[in-house]
């Protein structure tokens, strides 16, 4: 086992959750109802989706969903091919709904990074490296 191939989200409010990623962010999907019961996302490499909170605490047997608070123990990455596609980045998930938790700066690796987090609470990374190296799929290689 060495793949990942789905990333699913539990969230709260899935109408909410479906704007921010497909119409605040421009994630691709096939889906166009509101509140639907599942969602994918294409993206190159895996697929991410969005799942309701309570129906995936009944999917592993918790007898409820989690309550969470601060730092849930991930973070989710989204590697750039520039600073100011990083910047752009930003806007739009601030345009979206999203709370800029730690504005673009360049940072102790010499990169340019930041994090903003979802309306679910989940922590996104947008970096650039200057000599990062991507691969057909816009992958990031790491050697």
């Amino acid at each position: 086992m060495n793949r990942i191939n789905l990333i699913t989200l539990g969230v709260k409010d899935m109408d909410d959750s479906l704007k921010f990623y497909r119409d605040g962010l421009g994630f691709e999907t096939m889906v166009d109802e509101d509140n639907p019961g599942i969602v994918f996302f294409n993206n190159g490499g895996s697929k991410l989706a969005l799942y309701p909170l309570h129906e995936l605490a009944k999917d592993i047997n918790e007898q409820e969903a989690p309550v969470r608070t601060g730092l849930p123990g991930i973070t989710l990455a989204y590697n750039a091919k520039s600073v100011e596609e990083v910047d752009r980045i930003f806007e739009k998930a601030e345009r979206a709904g999203g709370t800029i938790v730690k504005k673009p700066q360049t940072v102790f690796w010499g990169g340019y990074s930041g994090y903003f987090s979802d309306p679910d609470g989940y922590y996104w990374e947008v970096a650039y490296g200057e000599d990062w190296q991507f691969d057909e799929n816009d992958m990031l290689i790491i050697e």
